[in-house]
């Protein structure tokens, strides 16, 4: 296989990064020259290990690997910037993903490779150059977590990449045999999980280092979804062709009470782990690598070295964090004016390294049905305050326009942190007076008396002109009083996993039938998580402090019964666009119910008419296409490459 070979190997460990045993944190150095043999080394199996957490930058932060996540869901759709990336991700009828086109999850098959036969070459040579079973769990986690995460994709994929099942392979190869989705879960992702957390210590050895809970939150996922898998509920089909039986003999509710289980054992014993306080304070920039964050593709601002991409220029590939970018329009077009009139355009909200801001794409754009029903309580869940940027304020000074005030909306004077545009968080009584086309705010805000911003309705968003995500959005500290690096590849980790998560897993696995202990039921797990939603800190709407506990109010509305739909919209509001909920979809069979339709206005400024789209969302597409690049590579015959690709494709 072209991407299971000699120079994969080598592309890896150009990410090589050693272990500093005086440092708390992984220090990394880059090398230019490997051989094999270098991984009968200390220094080289040391170095192999690291390495797998640096390649986690180029899957996580990548914008295309984040469009296959996150558009064509309940969540998103193609902007008005869109390529065909986007469109095709959409199954909207703006093209087909194909081989050739795949939307961006063939970034996950070309880096996940190279880090498993990486991971292979520590476990074996580990044990020769005195590496403790602490650290070879971390390898075998890393091995573990991107078959996890290939086998959630594209079905069941290759354990043997050259050399053997599961053995590190020095030799390039060009056959290939995939092997079926139980295989992949009981031969490789159960095992070095189970290890993983047998043999990792409670508390990280480094800071974003895995530990044991790391580990059993995988685990406790791999076994929900196992158990989706073995029991099918829409019969969506699988590949290669497997009966969904398992090879060890147990049954779907076997594995929905392992994940039970070992989740609500996390929660009880989190070791250094926690929610925070307010969903505010998980997010909030400068709160970076929390107590909630348990894995991270890390990223800095103190050094491009470390931080493995441009500190003032993101070119949007190699290990750039752009995947905020996506989600975030054009707000640049905003104008304000120098006059009353409002004929005198000027620009008031200017690009900016902000977490308000950031560097705009306008590739993807969230669906209407987002804000009318994921998001319907704004007032009380803070989730809808912490996930989207609703204002853009006036910034105008920190480009060096020292210009004291403009003219907004009703051609009353705007000043610097002023609202410049608004999305309404409610539809107001009093009808919103719209332009015909951009009008003086030049990207189609309207008007309501007696305010100085321009406003849009929440019904009323479009392709073109949305509200932003908030949530992983550019943070830097060393912007001093202006605009900072804007258009650099955002410096801060991107999230990969969350405590939270283990109140998700052992709630969706009790509504499967797990058998659940005192005060863990599902409604009362996902009753922790709503009150936490009730509780704020700060209203960034209004960009003030805030005491405020909501969390009685929120809690009582919880559902008696909770269903996977309810579940699914609560991990919605609580993840909302953080790159994984078509797995959360496709893991549920819901994918083709819950983003069957959606609503959006379209890509002409001052439109603010939402019609209904509606998807195509057909059995196949529940599997990724294997890239056509990997087919190409095969030396094998026709017939082979044919059946080597997932159906449909």
């Amino acid at each position: 296989m072209r991407h299971i070979n000699i120079k994969s190997i080598i592309g890896t460990v150009l990410l090589t990064v050693f272990l500093v045993g005086c440092s708390d944190i992984l220090e990394e150095q880059p090398r230019s020259i490997f051989e094999p043999g270098f991984f009968k080394t200390e220094k080289g199996v040391n170095g192999g290990l690291t390495a797998l957490y640096a390649h986690l930058r180029y899957i996580y932060g990548n914008a295309y690997f984040y469009n296959s996540g996150v558009t064509g869901t309940d969540e998103a759709t193609y902007a008005q910037s869109a390529d065909a990336n986007f469109k095709v991700m959409d199954v909207s009828g703006q093209g087909n993903i194909t081989p050739s086109q795949t939307g961006g999850s063939g970034t996950l098959w070309d880096h996940a490779f190279p880090a498993i036969n990486t991971a292979s070459g520590i476990i074996e040579n580990a044990s020769a150059v005195g590496l403790s079973n602490a650290l070879i769990a971390e390898a075998r986690f890393f091995r573990a977590f991107d078959y996890f995460m290939l086998v959630q994709t594209f079905g069941g994929v290759p354990l043997d990449l050259g050399s053997g099942e599961l053995k590190f392979n020095i030799n390039p190869s060009r056959v290939s045999v995939r092997n079926t989705v139980p295989e992949v879960y009981t031969k490789a992702i159960f095992p070095d999980l189970t290890a993983a957390v047998n043999d990792l210590p409670a508390t990280p050895r480094l800071t974003g280092t895995v530990s044991k809970n790391v580990a059993r939150l995988f685990l406790a996922k791999a076994y929900l979804t196992y158990g989706w898998w073995l029991q099918n509920p829409n019969n969506i089909p699988t590949y290669p062709a497997a009966d969904r039986t398992d090879p060890d003999g147990k049954n779907a509710q076997w594995y929905f009470q392992q994940a039970y289980d070992i989740a609500t054992t996390a929660i009880d014993d989190p070791g250094p782990y926690g929610l925070m306080a307010t969903f505010y304070e998980l997010h909030k920039g400068g709160n970076e690598r929390n107590k909630e964050m348990m894995l991270y593709a890390d990223h800095t601002e103190t050094s491009e070295k470390y931080n493995d991409a441009s500190l003032t220029y993101g070119s949007g590939g190699n290990a750039d964090n752009f995947a905020s970018w996506m989600m975030t329009w054009n707000y640049t077009e905003i104008r304000s004016h120098k006059n009353p009139e409002l004929t005198s355009a000027a620009p008031s909200v200017l690009r900016e390294a902000a977490q308000d801001l950031g560097r705009p794409w306008t590739r993807m754009a969230p669906v209407v049905n987002v804000f009318e029903t994921t998001f319907a309580n704004k007032t009380e869940d803070s989730r809808f305050d912490g996930t989207f940027t609703l204002v853009y304020r006036g910034n105008w000074p920190k480009g060096g326009d020292k210009t004291e005030f403009y003219y907004g909306a009703n051609g009353i004077k705007v000043f610097p942190g002023d609202p410049i545009l608004s999305f309404l968080y409610e539809t107001p009584s009093t009808p919103i007076t719209y332009p015909s086309g951009a009008g003086p705010s030049n990207v189609g805000g309207g008007t309501l008396p007696g305010r100085a911003d321009f406003v849009i309705a929440l019904e009323g968003t479009s392709r073109v002109v949305y509200p932003g995500t908030w949530k992983m959005s550019t943070y830097r500290t060393d912007n001093g009083t202006g605009l900072g690096q804007p258009n650099a590849a955002i410096t801060r980790p991107f999230n990969i996993a969350k405590f939270s998560e283990f109140y998700f897993v052992a709630a969706e696995a009790a509504i499967k039938g797990a058998t659940t202990k005192p005060g863990k039921s599902a409604r009362e797990l996902l009753n922790v998580i709503r009150a936490r939603a009730g509780k704020w800190s700060f209203d960034r709407y209004r960009n003030m402090a805030k005491a405020a506990d909501h969390s009685v109010a929120l809690t009582a509305a919880t559902p008696s019964t909770i269903d996977i739909n309810y579940l699914l919209a609560e991990m919605s509001r609580e993840y909302y666009g953080e790159g994984f909920r078509w797995n959360d979809l496709v893991r549920t069979q819901k994918w083709g119910e819950l983003a069957a339709s959606y609503k959006i206005a379209s890509s002409t400024k001052g439109d603010h008419n939402a019609v209904t789209v509606n998807r195509s969302i057909q059995p196949y597409l529940y599997l990724r296409p294997i890239p056509q690049g990997q087919i190409d590579a095969l030396e094998m015959t026709d017939d082979e490459k044919k059946a080597y690709q997932n159906p449909g494709y």
